[in-house]
């Protein structure tokens, strides 16, 4: 527990961090919360005047602060419009985690990120005793996206549409992978993240079926634990660092090129924040952590930079298929060719661009849990982009905006399937 003395340093660095801020207002431009709110304390500016003030406003009401503060999907959009390049991201990560540190965090929260997550043994556990249950508290949506929703969960899911947990886990279907290496192709390790291990399995199943195609060698160790993003956006960086630590020593002690995810966030995860937290461990481990970081690749890049996979010629009666930008992939990791180039490498399809594509769907993690409302609201603007687009199938680079995507396309009965980027380009191998 950090003392009051401490938590006064650290917001004094804070304001020595936002100075920068002009207050020209084009973080309102792109906000999406903005939009869906039209409150001026939704947006960047109004959150950095609140840290601007942060020690008074959180001693006369810390639950108000944490909650604005929380108004805030951590897309990034903000941030790349910034002209001074003020770093709003790494700004809200640490104001979270003073005023989590000031109230106190959540005991259910706690409990997640600092027993659960850390401990994969035990997550896996609670999921694979949980996803026989979902017969008696789910019902099937009847919508083309085949999701299922829970009306007497909705006080805490929202009127939410999701996928099913998958049966078995990938885990369970890959208990262990260490391939040897294959003459000179590279040897990777493989992070399918915790909704590529639990949600969606037939994305990171054609992910092996790609990288094998190409003769690349896999490893992916029994216990990775969760990339630590969500402890990290509730303010918990002790939770994170728990699970990054689990992590590095499931991947210690073998030999890889190359560190992939099909997920932008655990990707960017990886390769931004871990090294960001790595001051708070000890010498030796924030070495290895900052090795691992520069390893770290999203799958789609891997496939397009250093495999060279090209674009071809569509067939004939090719489906249309349009893109969405994740935000992690493209405003944190710059992947926004690759993508499009691994869409188009399958000839059955062919890429066609909608409006607005690199506009953040409304996911942003757990703030769909806490702030579905919203959430929704700028999920049916990407919905009706989707829908626009005239294409059969819209693709993402990154799980949650496919959840997000299904949920929206589901309420809306549209014919229009989620899939990932590898998951198509897998089709014609």
């Amino acid at each position: 527990m950090e003392t009051l003395h401490e938590l006064a340093n650290r917001l004094m660095a804070l304001d020595d961090r936002i100075v920068a801020c002009m207050r020209c207002g084009l973080c309102q431009a792109v906000c999406p919360m903005f939009w869906s709110s039209g409150m001026e304390a939704d947006v960047a500016r109004g959150k950095l005047a609140l840290v601007n003030n942060l020690a008074h406003e959180m001693i006369s009401n810390p639950d108000a602060v944490l909650e604005k503060l929380g108004r805030c999907l951590l897309c990034g959009s903000c941030q790349a419009a910034c002209p001074p390049g003020v770093k709003i991201m790494e700004v809200f990560l640490e104001a979270r985690e003073v005023v989590t540190a000031y109230v106190g965090l959540n005991p259910v929260k706690k409990m997640i990120f600092r027993t659960l997550l850390p401990n994969p043994g035990l997550f896996n556990f609670t999921m694979r005793v949980g996803a026989p249950m979902q017969r008696l508290v789910f019902r099937k949506t009847g919508s083309p996206q085949e999701t299922v929703c829970a009306p007497w969960l909705n006080f805490m899911l929202g009127d939410r549409h999701m996928r099913n947990l998958a049966s078995p886990a990938f885990h369970v279907s890959h208990p262990g992978i260490n391939e040897p290496r294959r003459g000179d192709a590279p040897r990777v390790a493989f992070f399918p993240g915790c909704m590529g291990d639990k949600m969606y399995t037939d994305m990171s199943e054609a992910c092996l079926k790609v990288l094998r195609h190409h003769g690349v060698a896999v490893f992916m160790p029994k216990n990775l634990a969760c990339c630590g993003l969500p402890a990290l956006a509730s303010g918990d960086a002790e939770g994170m660092i728990k699970e990054v630590r689990t992590n590095m020593d499931a991947l210690a002690g073998e030999d890889f090129d190359y560190i992939l995810s099909p997920c932008g966030s655990c990707t960017a995860a990886i390769k931004e924040f871990w090294p960001l937290y790595a001051a708070r461990v000890e010498p030796i481990l924030r070495r290895r952590i900052q090795n691992l970081a520069a390893k770290a690749m999203d799958i789609n890049a891997f496939l397009v930079n250093v495999l060279k996979v090209q674009r071809k010629e569509p067939a004939q009666g090719a489906r249309a298929v349009t893109y969405h930008d994740s935000c992690h992939l493209r405003k944190s990791l710059g992947v926004v060719s690759e993508p499009r180039a691994l869409i188009g490498a399958n000839p059955a399809y062919v890429h066609k661009e909608m409006a607005e594509a690199d506009v953040c769907c409304g996911c942003g993690g757990s703030f769909n849990l806490f702030h579905y409302d919203h959430s929704r609201k700028i999920g049916q603007r990407k919905r009706d982009n989707v829908v626009a687009s005239g294409a059969s199938i819209v693709a993402a680079g990154c799980p949650a905006c496919m959840m997000q995507l299904e949920d929206v396309l589901s309420h809306n009965a549209d014919p229009v399937k989620v899939r990932h980027t590898v998951e198509l380009y897998a089709e014609g191998l």
